[in-house]
């Protein structure tokens, strides 16, 4: 699986006894999300595997570009960037069956391209272009209908090089929510109960909740069975009584919600880098106030400036006019799973028109506004009332795999 170009530019599968040296250079040289001088940065320590954030997925690649530096025999080589794939079958809509007008999921095989580096110094040399291309290539090999990816809408530069050179089309616009996890653990909801659900009961309710929800994966079983999928959890009104998934499913209560916890802090740490000392000094004091007086819950920002890890939410659901106020029930205690596992932050994403949005906290200054592009591969389509999936319009809510978070 190797590509030579005229601009000395080899594009080829990652090698781990070869190449891991030089893609941690690139990684480190490369900061997270928008570009700019002055700006905190935030970067990603893939504590030594590479292949992280795609490992878990049903089939994926990494691909490397590489250069030479010299003429000849005497030449040396540079890894001047990478990006990353996988894929998988997720919805992509629904169609209407003839029997009560139930409504059954499109399944759809699509690409994600994510983790794309290019060092700095190879930048606006068709480098990033050409590892999306035999990205793209190696996706139509596994038969994916549609290829998409995923950045902040403030990265010009990877927007640009998307819709601009790639012929990506911009489709949704989820939200990055993100909460600080505190020295002080957040006291439970008094007026919500939350059961602990086994895999195969969240999958059962999920495959019901979420049949029609964009990029839900078929394989939702896999998920919610990994080892780094820590538990899935339904907030019910205090007092409900629980008699099991299959009677919940049959008369599910007027409001609920639900949730998964991925950990992400086994897979990578993150470090929030360039911020003035007055910041860090302002966050340590908060810090020093929770230590000393933990009775008073006063929010703490945790240390982001030094390597940190994050659980992130995933499956986050429900229905009813209550489910936002039990979503916050969850979310803190999701927040109180962090606590005790170490961790920075809690992270989810949702849809820009989730309407369990409202029940979610989280500091507006440590998210970000995601934007996902799409772009069709295949001359097909794989059902006729789907139609073309990059003119969909959205719908309310968004599935978020945690395996590529």
């Amino acid at each position: 699986m190797v590509e030579a170009t005229a601009a000395t530019v080899v594009v080829r599968e990652y090698d781990g006894a070869r190449d891991r040296r030089g893609v941690e250079e690139v990684e480190r040289a490369c900061e997270v999300g928008s570009s700019g001088g002055g700006k905190m940065c935030l970067f990603t320590d893939l504590l030594g595997d590479p292949l992280c954030r795609i490992r878990h997925s049903p089939a994926f690649l990494m691909l490397v570009a590489e250069t030479a530096t010299g003429p000849g025999p005497s030449s040396s080589t540079e890894i001047a960037g990478l990006v990353r794939g996988c894929v998988k079958t997720v919805v992509s809509g629904t169609t209407t069956t003839q029997q009560a007008n139930n409504k059954e999921p499109i399944y759809t095989k699509v690409g994600y391209v994510l983790g794309l580096r290019v060092s700095p110094s190879h930048r606006r040399k068709g480098v990033g272009k050409k590892l999306v291309d035999r990205m793209e290539e190696w996706f139509r090999q596994m038969g994916a209908e549609y290829s998409y990816m995923a950045t902040e809408q403030d990265n010009e530069a990877s927007v640009r090089l998307f819709t601009g050179r790639c012929g990506y089309a911009a489709f949704r616009t989820p939200s990055v929510l993100v909460h600080p996890v505190f020295r002080h653990a957040l006291v439970p909801s008094r007026s919500a109960d939350i059961v602990r659900l086994t895999p195969r009961e969240a999958e059962l309710l999920y495959r019901w909740h979420f049949a029609g929800v964009e990029f839900f994966p078929a394989d939702i079983d896999a998920v919610l069975s990994n080892a780094l999928s820590l538990g899935t959890f339904l907030a019910v009104p205090a007092g409900t009584r629980w008699e099991g998934v299959v009677a919940f499913l049959s008369a599910p209560p007027a409001s609920w919600a639900v949730m998964s916890v991925w950990n992400c802090m086994d897979a990578f740490r993150l470090e929030v880098r360039g911020a003035p000392r007055l910041m860090r000094a302002a966050a340590g004091a908060t810090r020093l106030v929770d230590r000393a007086a933990p009775w008073l819950k006063i929010p703490s920002i945790p240390n982001l400036f030094a390597p940190f890890g994050l659980y992130f939410v995933y499956g986050l659901g429900g229905a009813g006019a209550g489910a936002p106020r039990l979503a916050r029930a969850l979310c803190r205690h999701a927040h109180n799973m962090a606590r005790r596992g170490g961790c920075g932050v809690v992270a989810t994403e949702v849809g820009a028109c989730e309407p369990i949005r409202a029940g979610v906290p989280h500091w507006a200054r440590l998210g970000a506004e995601d934007l996902w592009c799409i772009k069709r591969l295949a001359d097909g389509y794989s059902a006729g009332p789907l139609g073309d999936w990059t003119k969909a319009p959205p719908g309310h809510s968004i599935f978020i795999d945690p395996r590529e978070f």
